[in-house]
C-alpha cells in the first residue's frame, strides 16, 4: 500500500477539477506540525489560478477524494495535509503486498575485481561492500542482476608475484593463507634494491600470463581471494578473465563499431600519425587534448580502449567469450567463469543498465568509456552506464600501499572484528556465541563501509568501524532480535494477529507504521541514486521508531505499548504491526548485506 502514491493521484485529480494541471508532491510531516502527511500543491497553482494559496488550500480540503486509509483532509494556512485514520493504515501496512513488481531489463554489477597477487585490504572491503549491497538493492527492487568480478590475470602486479615465487625459490607449504604468502613475496619483491636487475624476468611472465600459460596460478590466488569475499557475505555470478578478454577478439570489434563513427579516425600526420584516435571534444567539453589513442601507430591498445571493449561486450553489442562453471558458493549457487575451454552462451552479459564499481581516481577513464557509447550512437545504452565511484579507505590516515605493505588486510579485520563483537557480548548467556559475535562483527563493519555517501572518504579506525554502539549495525541488529522476541513469545503463548482489533490503535502505531511504510521510497530512491547509504540511514530510522515505542511511557511514567499486556485486540493489532517491523528491520537490513543473529 503506497498511501503517498494515493494522495498525488487525489490532489492532482482535485486541481485538474480547479482548472490547473500540477505535478503534486506528498511529504510526511514535521513532528510540531498538525497531520501525518501534507502537500505544498496550493502554492503550485496560486499563480495558474490567480489566488491565495490559502485560498486554494480550503478549496482542495473540500474537493480532494481520500483514499479509505486517509481520515480527513486540513487546510493548515497554505498547506493541505492529511489525517490517517489508524485502523485502516496501520491494517493495510501490515497486510499490503512487500515484495516489488518483477522489472525487466538485465542489471549489471562489477565489482571487487582485486588483482590477484595478494590479500584483500580495506580499501578492497569497500568496494566488495558496495558493489554486493547494489547488486542485493536491484534485486530487492525487482530487477534481474548479473553480477561481474573482472580477473586481471594479464597484469603487471599478477606478474611480479608469480615471479617472486619462483625468484626467491619458495614453495607454499601452509598454514598461512596463501593470498598472504604471495602478497608477503610481492612486497619483498618490490623491497629489492636489485629489482630493476630483474625486468627480463617479469616480463616473460607477462608473456607466459598473456599466452593464458599460468592460468593455474592465478587460479590460486583467486581462489582464497574469493574465500575472503564469501567470509563478507558476497557472491558472483560470473569471473571475466582479462586473458580471455584479449584472446575473444572484443578490441577488434569494438574498433570496428568506432570505426564508422566520424568522430573516430586514423590521422596520417602530426603526432596521432598512424594511431586510431577518438575525438572527444563534442562529449567532454573542456579537455585540453580532446583526441584519446585508442590504438597506437604500432597497433597496440591502451588501458582505455580494452575497457570500452568490455563495456560493449556487457551491453551484448557483440560475442565473444566462452563459459564453464568454477566453484560452488557458499548458499550452493554456481559461480561460472570465462575460459576459453568452455561453451558459448547469450546467459550473460546483455544488460540494460550496467553499474562499474571502481574509486573515484578512475572517474575519468570511466566517463571516457561512458562517452564511447555515445559516439558509437549507443546512447540509452551511453545513459544508463554508471560509475560507482567511492572515496579512498585511509588506514589511520595512512593511504594504503600493497607494493609497499603498509595495509590492513580484510581477513584481520573480520577476525578483529568478531573478537571484539565477542567481547561486548561479553558473559550473556548465548546458545552460540561464536556465531552471534560472527553475525555482529560483520554487520558493522558492512555499515560502516556502506552508511556514509560512496564519495566521500574514509578514514578507517578500529575505535570507530568497530563501534557497537550508536550508529552502528548492532543497534539494528538488536532492534530485530527485540521484535522478534515478542513476536515468539506472543505466538508461543497462542496470540494471533488474525484477532487484531484496529480499531483500538492509537497515533503510536500510526507513527511506527508511517516508518515501515517508507521502504518503497527508500528502495527506489537508492536504485535512483546508485547509493545504499540512503537504505542505512533508513535502518537507523526503523530502529529508532520501534525502540522510541518499545519504551514509550504514559503520563503516569508506565511503559503503555506492551505487546502482552494490551487488552485484547489491541495486543493482537500490536503483535501483527511488530512481526511486520521485525520482517521490516531483516529485510531492510539483508539490503546491505547484514544477517540479523538468532540472539544477542
Amino acid at each position: 500500500m503506497d498511501v503517498k502514491a494515493q494522495l498525488k493521484t487525489a490532489v492532482e485529480a482535485a486541481a485538474q477539477h480547479l482548472g490547473a494541471s500540477i505535478e503534486a508532491v506528498i511529504q510526511e510531516t514535521p513532528p510540531d506540525k498538525p497531520g501525518d502527511y501534507g502537500t505544498p500543491a496550493a502554492f503550485l497553482l496560486a499563480k495558474a489560478l490567480r489566488q491565495n494559496p490559502a485560498q486554494i488550500a480550503q478549496q482542495l480540503a473540500a474537493s480532494v477524494e481520500l483514499p479509505a486509509t486517509v481520515a480527513r483532509a486540513e487546510a493548515v494556512g497554505p498547506y493541505l495535509n492529511f489525517f490517517l485514520d489508524a485502523a485502516e493504515f496501520v491494517r493495510g501496512v501490515v497486510q499490503g503486498p512487500v515484495t516489488p513488481e518483477r522489472k525487466t531489463g538485465k542489471v549489471i554489477v562489477e565489482h571487487t575485481s582485486v588483482n590477484p597477487n595478494k590479500e584483500l585490504h580495506v580499501g578492497h572491503l569497500r568496494n566488495v561492500v558496495l558493489g554486493d549491497s547494489m547488486a542485493r538493492i536491484f534485486r530487492a527492487a525487482g530487477y534481474p542482476v548479473e553480477v561481474q568480478n573482472y580477473v586481471d590475470d594479464t597484469g603487471r602486479q599478477a606478474a611480479e608475484s608469480i615471479f617472486a615465487r619462483r625468484h626467491y625459490g619458495v614453495t607454499y607449504s601452509g598454514p598461512q593463507k596463501y593470498d598472504h604468502w604471495l602478497g608477503e613475496l610481492y612486497v619483498k619483491l618490490n623491497a629489492d634494491p636489485l629489482k630493476a636487475e630483474l625486468e627480463g624476468g617479469i616480463r616473460e611472465v607477462m608473456h607466459q600470463l598473456e599466452a593464458g600459460e599460468l592460468r593455474d596460478e592465478v587460479e590460486d590466488v583467486l581462489r582464497s581471494n574469493l574465500q575472503t569475499c564469501y567470509a563478507l557475505g558476497a557472491e558472483y555470478d560470473l569471473l571475466v578473465w582479462e586473458s580471455d578478454i584479449v584472446g575473444s577478439g572484443f578490441l577488434q570489434r569494438a574498433m570496428d563499431i568506432l570505426e564508422a563513427s566520424p568522430y573516430c579516425s586514423r590521422p596520417t600526420e602530426g603526432k596521432y600519425a598512424g594511431a586510431f584516435v577518438m575525438d572527444m571534444s563534442e562529449f567532454i567539453p573542456g579537455l585540453e587534448d580532446p583526441m584519446l589513442v585508442l590504438q597506437r601507430s604500432d597497433g597496440t591498445a591502451t588501458y582505455t580502449a580494452k575497457d570500452i571493449a568490455q563495456q560493449f561486450w556487457k551491453y551484448g553489442l557483440f560475442e565473444g567469450l566462452k563459459y564453464r562453471e568454477f566453484e560452488a558458493q557458499p548458499s550452493g549457487k554456481t559461480l561460472w567463469t570465462s575460459h576459453p575451454a568452455g561453451e558459448e552462451s547469450r546467459r550473460f552479459a546483455h544488460a540494460s543498465e550496467v553499474i562499474n564499481v571502481i574509486d573515484d581516481r578512475q572517474s575519468h577513464p570511466q566517463t571516457i568509456v561512458k562517452a564511447a557509447l555515445a559516439v558509437a550512437e549507443c546512447n540509452e545504452q551511453s545513459e544508463r552506464s554508471v560509475h560507482l565511484a567511492y572515496g579512498t579507505v585511509l588506514l589511520e590516515g595512512q593511504t594504503m600501499s600493497g607494493r609497499k605493505g603498509i595495509t590492513l588486510s580484510v581477513d584481520e579485520v573480520l577476525e578483529e572484528a568478531q573478537a571484539r563483537a565477542r567481547a561486548v557480548l561479553g558473559e550473556r548467556e548465548l546458545a552460540d556465541a561464536a556465531e552471534v559475535a560472527r553475525v555482529v562483527g560483520i554487520g558493522a563493519l558492512r555499515f560502516a563501509m556502506l552508511k556514509s555517501e560512496p564519495t566521500r572518504q574514509i578514514d578507517f579506525r578500529w575505535d570507530q568501524a568497530l563501534a557497537l554502539q550508536g550508529d552502528t549495525a548492532p543497534v539494528i541488529q538488536y532492534a530485530a532480535v527485540r521484535a522478534g522476541k515478542i513476536v515468539q513469545k506472543a505466538r508461543e503463548a497462542g496470540f494471533s494477529p488474525q484477532a487484531a482489533d484496529w480499531s483500538q490503535l492509537t497515533d503510536l502505531e500510526t507513527g511506527l507504521a508511517r516508518v515501515i511504510a517508507r521502504s518503497h521510497d527508500v528502495l527506489e530512491s537508492a536504485v535512483r541514486l546508485h547509493s545504499p547509504h540512503v537504505v542505512a540511514q533508513y535502518a537507523l530510522d526503523l530502529a529508532g521508531a520501534f525502540n522510541a515505542w518499545y519504551n514509550h511511557k504514559n503520563s503516569d511514567g508506565k511503559f503503555d505499548t506492551n505487546v502482552m499486556a494490551s487488552p485484547a485486540g489491541l495486543r493482537e493489532a500490536r503483535l501483527a504491526l511488530v512481526e511486520r517491523m521485525h520482517f521490516a528491520l531483516v529485510d531492510t537490513l539483508g539490503w546491505l548485506g547484514i544477517d540479523v543473529p538468532a540472539e544477542m
